[in-house]
């Protein structure tokens, strides 16, 4: 049994085949490359210390981004997700959260006076310092933040309405009597 000669057709495939790898080499490259971009295009970015007056972050996903100590008065962040965020020290009078999820944000030492937080969630968020006197806090919802105890009681003068999202009553939230 000797070696049959190869066939042209033989001689093609294989040159057929090597091309379907060359050819699924760069497009597995090509998709690394394009969702490495995309990954990094969603990583939390810092904005620590900026002055960004009246910025619009309307509608964004933001989660885990850092405004420590940055001027963000009369921004607009509604309908923005801002989970996780740090806003430590931030300025933000009136700044615009209307149905934005803080929740578990870091918000000690900022400033909301006279903020709009109607509909916002700010399950877990950390706040024991934080001003908000003269916010709007209409379907707000408060879970589990942790206040200072004149700044709950000045909340609780102002608490109305129930979370659309959450379902819960804002004065439920900040356990007002």
């Amino acid at each position: 049994m000797g070696l049959l000669p190869r066939k042209s057709w033989d001689i093609n495939s294989n040159m057929f085949s090597r091309f379907q790898r060359i050819s699924l080499a760069i497009l597995v490259g090509l998709w690394l490359i394009l969702t490495g971009m995309t990954a990094q295009s969603a990583e939390a970015e810092n904005y620590e210390k900026q002055t960004l007056i009246e910025a619009d972050f309307s509608g964004q996903v933001l989660t885990d981004s850092e405004f420590d100590f940055a001027n963000l008065r009369d921004s607009n962040f509604s309908h923005s997700n801002l989970r996780g965020v740090s806003l430590f020290g931030a300025k933000l009078q009136r700044t615009n959260f209307e149905a934005a999820d803080l929740s578990y944000a870091t918000l000690d030492t900022a400033r909301l006076n006279r903020a709009n937080l109607t509909n916002a969630i700010l399950e877990g968020a950390f706040a024991y310092n934080t001003d908000f006197s003269d916010a709007m806090i209409a379907g707000a919802d408060f879970t589990d933040v942790l206040l200072r105890r004149d700044m709950q009681e000045k909340l609780c003068a102002l608490a109305e309405g129930t979370n659309p999202v959450t379902g819960r009553d804002t004065r439920d939230t900040l356990y007002c009597q």
